[in-house]
């Protein structure tokens, strides 16, 4: 493109600047436009990215179709396929009729496809079959039908890095990135910052009748210096908050009103660096929301192994070390210790009583069953006794122990022991009808 056609080109679609990139980006649009190859464009939140699918549908031969702009993020996911596809009558709750989606929508035209890295798996597999093969079927029904589209996408996010998490699909990336288009961030464009204040300040004092907003030497080289993650939308924030407050009504013989660096200093946000920085292309969550939910059930998994564990361990006895009745005594290479102890190793379990109340809290009977325990020295208890200790009869101490703390008050042994008086009163029902018949 001569550069008569590509100003006149920036003149149409409103776009201010003379950077390198940009400019490449805009001659990219313009020559794979008469084509029908998908188009992905990748920039930063701001960059003005939207303006490209525009471009791109003005100079093709879709140019009299319809043209649709999706952001994918801002539509939830169980309505997405709707939205693209369409549905039929009664394919879900709501749906009282039939209804056209974008794809139908834009037969013949042009389709753009805002934060395409947004879209589900789901959605992304029938998207693929759109691409490859014009086809897609409405929710609810069982009939392919066809539809001519161009699709121009675009993201914020790195699509490979997306890709290689497994929250985008490989084959679809592909399909998009037939012809990358890259947008460069607002700082990367230093002499492009000031033209797009101006520009902004201009046209916000012609709207609102107001003196224009113009800067001195340092305030401008200021406004280079700063960062500007929000890139364009940040930007132009700025102006408008600038020229509405710094500005004056426009009377006749009015002029301009200069801005110097101390004033413009105090609309422009400090560059700290704990502040976040906006979601970047080379940037992305650490986790996704459905990868939390199954961390937080992992954990919960892992809890409930624990609360098993507790309840087949033994518990031990008195010990000359002043070990609480009732700790269990943990073996391990330089001898045993208490558990809770600095030096209990992983793998130790909870108190007598802790155990008592993980069986009752999950509302279980205990069933009759042969306890180990390790004593201080080492040695079974079952070899030194001959007996054998059951969950019964760990339970019956644990309920005289809370008991006699509490002088028979029997409410009071119940919340010690973590479980209801109802449940006291039973296991003292059962425990007597045990000892009448022996």
């Amino acid at each position: 493109m001569t550069t008569q056609e590509l100003q006149a080109l920036k003149n149409k679609f409103d776009i201010i600047g003379n950077d390198p990139a940009l400019n490449r980006a805009l001659e990219i649009a313009v020559a794979v436009a008469p084509t029908d190859l998908t188009v992905i464009i990748s920039g930063e939140s701001g960059v003005g990215k939207e303006n490209i699918p525009k471009i791109i549908h003005q100079h093709s031969l879709r140019r009299t179709g319809k043209y649709f702009a999706v952001n994918c993020g801002a539509i939830p996911e169980g309505t997405i396929d709707s939205e693209l596809f369409g549905h039929e009558k009664g394919a879900f709750t709501g749906a009282n009729e039939m209804r056209r989606g974008y794809f139908e929508e834009a037969d013949g035209g042009t389709l753009f496809l805002d934060e395409i890295g947004e879209l589900p798996l789901p959605s992304q597999a029938k998207l693929l079959r759109v691409l490859q093969s014009g086809e897609f079927i409405r929710v609810g029904s069982s009939k392919v039908l066809k539809t001519d589209v161009r699709v121009v996408a675009a993201t914020n996010v790195n699509l490979q890095y997306a890709v290689s998490r497994g929250k985008f699909r490989e084959d679809l990336y592909y399909r998009l990135n037939a012809v990358p288009v890259l947008m460069p961030a607002l700082r990367e464009r230093k002499d492009d910052i000031h033209l797009l204040f101006r520009k902004f300040a201009s046209d916000f004092a012609l709207k609102y009748n107001m003196v224009k907003v113009s800067l001195t030497e340092d305030a401008v080289a200021l406004l280079k210096s700063y960062r500007w993650p929000g890139n364009i939308r940040q930007l132009k924030n700025v102006a408008e908050t600038v020229s509405a407050i710094e500005s004056v009504k426009a009377v006749p013989g009015s002029e301009k009103r200069e801005i110097n660096a101390a004033t413009l200093a105090k609309y422009i946000p400090k560059d700290e660096p704990n502040l976040l920085p906006v979601k970047a292309e080379s940037h992305e969550d650490a986790f996704s929301s459905s990868e939390k939910e199954m961390l937080i059930r992992t954990i919960y998994q892992l809890k409930q192994d624990v609360d098993y564990l507790k309840s087949v361990v033994g518990v031990g006895e008195h010990d000359s070390a002043g070990t609480l009745p009732g700790t269990p005594l943990i073996g391990n290479a330089s001898g045993r210790v208490p558990a809770g102890s600095a030096s209990m190793e992983a793998g130790s379990v909870d108190t007598g009583a802790g155990l008592a109340q993980d069986i009752y809290s999950r509302g279980e009977e205990p069933e009759e069953q042969q306890v180990r325990v390790v004593t201080k020295d080492g040695q079974d208890p079952e070899e030194q006794s001959g007996g054998n200790l059951s969950i019964e009869k760990t339970e019956l101490d644990l309920i005289r122990r809370a008991l006699t703390k509490y002088h028979g008050n029997r409410k009071l042994a119940a919340e010690e022991l973590g479980i209801s008086e109802r449940t006291l009163y039973r296991k003292l029902k059962s425990m007597d009808q045990d000892a009448g018949a022996m």
